[in-house]
């Protein structure tokens, strides 16, 4: 696995066009924090900033990002989380642990802004909850 480095973060109102690799641009006005995969390969990542979305939080020194960024439709399939200011890489996930947590994004999102408790969409992969794979720190 891949060593967790450091990043920068940057306040802007708008995301440059051109972006600085290991820059996090945060948006307040925009609720979005932007940035070139932490992989490398340089692809835009977006994460939109919402209470069912990533939460950012800033402690007056370096900003955390959560939950983890999970690049699947790249790819790279990256998979990392960022904690003030740090990149930390997390494990690959199968497909049918993506598909879960992409059902559970929706209905949070349905709930949140639908007023649906409990609205949770079919599942394409019908697998219950994933089987995490045995890793280091399991």
């Amino acid at each position: 696995m891949k060593r967790p480095f450091k990043i920068r973060h940057e306040f802007v109102e708008f995301i440059p066009k051109e972006r600085e690799d290991g820059v996090l641009y945060v948006s307040i006005a925009y609720a979005t924090a932007v940035h070139n995969c932490f992989c490398g390969c340089r692809t835009k990542v977006v994460t939109p900033i919402s209470p069912v979305g990533w939460q950012l939080t800033y402690d007056g020194e370096a900003v955390t990002l959560w939950p983890s960024v999970g690049n699947w439709a790249f790819p790279c399939r990256s998979h990392y989380l960022i904690k003030r200011d740090t990149v930390v890489w997390a494990g690959d996930m199968s497909e049918d642990e993506i598909a879960w947590g992409r059902a559970r994004d929706k209905a949070a999102r349905a709930t949140h802004f639908h007023g649906r408790p409990g609205a949770v969409p079919e599942l394409e992969v019908q697998t219950g909850t994933p089987q995490r794979k045995k890793g280091l720190w399991t």
